[in-house]
């Protein structure tokens, strides 16, 4: 039987690595062609990896909890078809391992000898800090201890030490830039403390927690989207424009129409796909609002992918992206649109439906909520939060005057880069949108 290597992905330009979340086959299993066989975690998504082949699966090279590098053998499959066979000798079955060591007995004979050389040159880890082999490699061959290892901070998930982090310490070490030998940071905060010393002074005492109070600890996820919200008011200065649009015509339209654009399209019309068309319009007119910055030069995009903030069940968000937005219909926008939302309540999602936004819409009244000041997502400049549609006294004007009605009113809340996008710009584009959803034909087709 061929023997072919089950690879990780590449999941995204930025991404070197991923985390085994869940091995979703067992040594001996069969698994058909494009089979789920095993989820993994980036920091954009959670993913499943498919098998590019039928076949047994033969072993496991890492337990779950493992951090692998793109491109790393995740495990091997036995095949009768006339696949790419990889060079690997025969594979074991696993033995049972730490969460997050590779299982070394199921590793092919060059892997093996990678990591045991690691193993003899590179002490273990002295707080139980997880390296990713490519780390430990890099590591290993520019001479740089475990000590400096414990001591470096880490940008990557739960403060990781990726490749980049690695590499810069290397070259700021070769320019002088940094102490070789630092002690570790952990030492600091573990060492005992003399009867009488004064404890030192970059040690935060841990709160006091009363009967009343419970703690619980964030989960990957919100870990992400807090360092992401933070990263992001540190990146981009925040300004918010508000301007409230008549939706009633938008309103009375889809109450019209939307039974029958369910018989006729097998999808719900919802508000979502209205803002987005809308969106897409006032970027083709505005569209310094489709950019990102590079250092002190502005990246235009020509494509017009939207973002659309999603509330998942466990309370998190996720961003998932219409891409050529612009190159569809209203139909196209509400299949799209549902088909989206719905795999990303049940973690279905791609790594390329998350990713290459370059504008972003939050529908924050499906929360109740009036309006927003939402936080740009990066590298974008800019984003929408759209809120609750509400009846409301409002004044209406006609040609024989002015007269008090009751209108659908909604609130358009626009941030965006004061970097780059002034009030101007941010003003009239809300402005814009507000207008193309205000001046909705009635009388339009479905």
């Amino acid at each position: 039987m061929a023997k072919v290597e089950l690879l990780m992905p590449k999941m995204g330009e930025s991404i070197m690595e991923a985390t085994i979340l869940k091995w979703l086959k067992k040594p001996g299993d069969t698994i058909a062609l494009d089979e789920a066989v095993l989820e993994i975690a980036t920091d954009k998504v959670d993913s499943e990896v498919p098998s590019p082949v039928a076949g047994v699966l033969a072993a496991l090279m890492f337990e779950e909890g493992a951090v692998v590098p793109v491109g790393g053998i995740l495990a091997v499959i036995e095949t009768e078809a006339g696949a790419t066979v990889s060079p690997s000798p025969a594979v074991a079955a696993p033995a049972p391992q730490a969460a997050s060591a590779p299982v070394a007995a199921a590793m092919p004979a060059e892997t093996a000898n990678l990591s045991a050389a690691i193993t003899t040159k590179i002490e273990s880890p002295a707080a139980g800090r997880f390296y990713s082999p490519l780390v430990l490699n890099i590591a290993n061959q520019e001479g740089v201890s475990m000590q400096e290892l414990e001591n470096l901070p880490g940008t990557g998930n739960e403060g990781r030490v990726t490749k980049k982090d690695i590499l810069q310490y290397v070259a700021d070490k070769k320019a002088g830039k940094t102490t070789a030998n630092a002690a570790p940071a952990a030492a600091t905060a573990t060492a005992p403390v003399s009867s009488g010393a004064a404890p030192a002074a970059n040690v935060t005492p841990a709160p006091s927690v009363g009967g009343n109070m419970e703690i619980i600890e964030m989960d990957r996820m919100r870990r992400m989207i807090a360092d992401n919200m933070i990263a992001s008011k540190r990146t981009s200065a925040h300004v918010t424009s508000f301007v409230e649009a008549d939706m009633t015509n938008v309103v009375m339209w889809r109450d019209k129409v939307k039974k029958e654009f369910e018989q006729r399209y097998g999808e719900k019309l919802t508000f979502t796909p209205i803002f987005i068309e809308a969106a897409v319009k006032a970027i083709q007119d505005f569209p310094m609002i489709n950019v990102s910055v590079d250092g002190t030069n502005l990246i235009v995009k020509k494509d017009i992918n939207i973002g659309m903030a999603a509330a998942l069940p466990s309370g998190n968000l996720i961003v998932p992206v219409i891409h050529n937005a612009d190159q569809y219909n209203l139909a196209g926008l509400a299949k799209r649109v549902n088909d989206l939302a719905n795999r990303a309540r049940t973690n279905k999602l791609k790594p390329d439906e998350i990713q290459g936004g370059t504008y972003t819409i939050s529908n924050v009244g499906s929360f109740g909520n009036v309006m927003g000041t939402p936080i740009i997502p990066q590298p974008q400049v800019a984003i929408m939060a759209v809120g609750a549609i509400r009846k409301k006294p409002a004044v209406i004007e006609t040609e024989s005057g002015d007269l008090i009605g009751i209108r659908s009113m909604m609130f358009l809340s626009h941030s965006y880069d004061h970097r780059v996008v002034d009030g101007a710009l941010g003003g009239m584009f809300v402005r814009r949108m507000a207008d193309y959803l205000e001046q909705w034909d009635m009388n339009r087709p479905i």
